[in-house]
């Protein structure tokens, strides 16, 4: 037993911190310069690009995301795509209020068949060199098109996050700034294991198809690193959105990206290779595999600490455990009523995504998929 809680404990310790200092020494001996790989904003007009929204039912942001994005400064030809995907809530009815604008093209599906075929719809009708990939509910900076581009200067870069900033929401929003903490430390090494979902991009020429039930932003990264080419982190691309609306829609949220994020690795498998892939295998191990494994290290910890008592060590160890996910299990069922202190946030945001990843396996391993995709509610 105490074999099991010290190997639990030090696996969730590597998960969360012994890797983050990994890529650090790391960063310090093989760093790859990707701060600044660019060209000046000039240069960025160069490439033409297309900004790519799958929508569905997004009526009450659709509006104000396409005026967003067509006043984005960008120097060169721009294109902006709008796929709704079987919309029924009017979104068609406002983007079509932009349709006298000629950098818009817009594609009404009036069949719901999921976001994979919406992007791939999308991607038949683009033009640009380099496609943007954006969600409906993130805003970006002005300068965020010119930023994302910039990187592509480097013919080695295939695929450029963004960076999302989330407002709001303290668990989900210091879990946003560790992952891109992350995302620039691999960045400085080699590829990052993940891009910004709301909004990524990548060229043209390397999208790949994206077939229903995997994760696109994963999908484009690991297409982009088996193609020869970097995915890298631009923190000066940035967008804001707003939190999750609640914990039960962040659950959702979860279980359903860790299921299309299990498709689309076990698809590529080979990329955990280190014989092929030395340093990628290393940051796709430690990033993603081991992340989704906490759930059973978290269990091994409770599990073991309580068959060793009386030992005083285990006790400490037992009670911390249960107090902390005691103070989740408060805030959940307070929550709306009271407003939590940054513990019981942060408390509550771990534990459910923890569960999540739990139920995801559990729901994979039945050869469940998510095979359509509904868009996270945001406060």
């Amino acid at each position: 037993m105490e074999a099991l809680f010290w190997v639990s404990f030090l696996a969730v310790f590597y998960t969360y911190f012994g890797y983050p200092l990994i890529l650090m020494l790391l960063g310090a001996v093989l760093r790859r310069g990707a701060d600044d790989a660019g060209a000046d904003a000039a240069a960025v007009g160069g490439f033409s690009i297309t900004v790519l929204i799958p929508a569905h039912n997004e009526a009450s942001v659709i509006g104000a995301k396409i005026e967003n994005t067509l006043a984005t400064r960008y120097p060169g030809p721009m294109q902006l795509v709008v796929v709704s995907d079987g919309s029924v809530d009017g979104t068609g009815d406002i983007v079509r209020q932009f349709e006298t604008d000629s950098r818009l093209c817009f594609i009404d599906l009036p069949e719901r068949k999921g976001k994979g075929n919406a992007l791939n719809q999308g991607i038949a009708a683009a033009t640009g060199d380099i496609v943007v990939f954006s969600d409906a509910s993130i805003m970006l900076d002005d300068d965020a098109l010119i930023e994302i581009v910039r990187p592509f200067a480097d013919e080695q870069i295939g695929c450029v996050s963004g960076e999302d900033m989330i407002e709001g929401g303290a668990g989900e929003g210091l879990y946003g700034r560790y992952e891109l903490y992350l995302r620039n430390q691999e960045s400085r090494v080699g590829s990052i294991v993940g891009a910004s979902g709301s909004f990524y991009a990548q060229r043209r020429s390397i999208v790949p198809e994206f077939p229903e039930g995997i994760a696109p932003d994963l999908l484009s990264v690991l297409h982009t690193v088996t193609q020869g080419y970097r995915a890298i982190s631009c923190p000066a691309a940035r967008g804001y959105m707003t939190a999750v609306a609640d914990s039960r829609d962040e659950f959702q949220r979860k279980v359903r990206t860790v299921i299309r994020g299990m498709t689309a690795i076990f698809k590529r498998k080979a990329l955990l290779n280190p014989l092929r892939y030395p340093v990628f295998s290393l940051f796709l191990l430690s990033h993603k595999v081991m992340r989704w494994c906490v759930p059973f290290f978290l269990l091994g910890m409770l599990l073991a600490s309580a068959l060793l008592l009386p030992s005083p060590i285990y006790m400490v160890a037992l009670v911390g455990q249960l107090i902390f996910y005691a103070v989740a299990f408060i805030a959940w069922q307070r929550e709306g009523k009271v407003e939590p202190s940054m513990l019981s946030k942060v408390a509550l945001f771990f534990t459910i995504s923890n569960v999540a990843i739990f139920i995801a396996w559990v729901r994979y391993l039945r050869g469940v998929r998510q095979e359509i995709w509904t868009p996270s509610r945001r406060t």
